[in-house]
């Protein structure tokens, strides 16, 4: 990270190995345009238009529906309307955020994120779609919010280092394993309630949460698609070194010479051979953080695990 959090959500775009910060960043920006749209809208007398187009970005629960718009599943887990469902979203994806990113790196917390939300999603389309429970809402149901990515996090965070310590007001230190296992209750308790669609999806981005890092333990990482789409459009909009080509003419009779010079990067230093982790020993790392705590590393070990959450 590159300084304090409104200097990062400030810069979030213009660095990479920051996806916590982009995904805040891209969630606070959705929420403000889509505020700033509803409230000139309804006082425009356009409200029908609004709800309109915010259904578009709804995921619904219908598949007939969802079929026809099959964007939502990504488009929805950065949507929100009210300013305490996103307040609390996104604390609760920075706290536990952090603590992905300091052990995995930002690409390991980006597939978390956004393979929790498609795990919510899928989760909460297929219950609605064979539960009588839901029977005659099914064809208006439609569901927004970031929760299932965060629950994913959070039940991540918690798989890979469970007795992590949160200093909580009121209750003081408390593990971090014992408030995942609280929210995922209380998911399940309320998923026949009036929000059962939202509870559904928490409970299954935070089953994805765990076997995710129970599989990435394993050397089994599911988020590569997730990577190589991030990769894909990185590259696209990134600036390549233009390759600059220059005549030059010898001073002396004889033939034209043309050369082509571009920016090369610095050799590397020989004297600091580089030290590539194998995937026996991040998983032999990632065992010990898991029994032991990432306090428990060594400096070597720190600096293998990320090098390597950095591929």
């Amino acid at each position: 990270m590159y300084g304090g959090l409104w200097d990062n959500l400030k810069n979030a775009f213009k660095h990479s190995d920051n996806s916590l910060y982009k995904i805040l960043a891209i969630n606070l920006l959705v929420f403000f345009t889509v505020l700033v749209f509803r409230v000139f809208m309804t006082f425009a007398g356009a409200g029908t238009a609004y709800k309109t187009g915010i259904n578009l970005l709804m995921m619904p629960a219908d598949i007939p529906q969802f079929l026809l718009q099959p964007w939502t599943i990504i488009t929805y887990m950065f949507l929100h309307e009210g300013i305490f469902h996103i307040l609390f979203n996104m604390l609760f994806l920075y706290w536990f955020g952090l603590l992905v990113h300091q052990y995995l790196g930002s690409r390991k917390l980006a597939n978390l994120y956004i393979l929790g939300g498609i795990a919510g999603g899928l989760f909460y389309l297929l219950i609605y779609n064979i539960s009588p429970l839901f029977s005659e809402v099914l064809a208006t149901s439609k569901m927004l919010g970031a929760s299932a990515g965060v629950y994913a996090v959070v039940v991540g965070a918690a798989t890979l280092a469970p007795n992590t310590t949160f200093h909580l007001l009121l209750l003081g230190p408390v593990k971090i394993k014992y408030i995942a296992i609280f929210y995922v209750v209380i998911a399940f308790a309320n998923s026949i309630g009036s929000n059962a669609g939202g509870e559904l999806a928490h409970l299954g981005g935070a089953a994805l949460g765990f076997f995710y890092i129970w599989q990435l333990q394993k050397g089994n990482d599911w988020g590569r698609p997730v990577q190589a789409v991030g990769r894909f459009f990185e590259n696209l909009f990134r600036n390549t070194p233009k390759v600059k080509v220059s005549y030059r003419k010898k001073t002396h009779s004889g033939p034209s010479e043309f050369t082509a010079s571009k920016v090369s990067k610095p050799a590397p230093n020989s004297s600091k051979p580089q030290m590539i982790a194998t995937q026996d020993e991040i998983d032999q790392i990632l065992d010990k953080i898991a029994e032991k705590g990432y306090e428990a590393l060594s400096k070597e070990e720190k600096r293998k695990l990320f090098e390597f959450s950095k591929k």
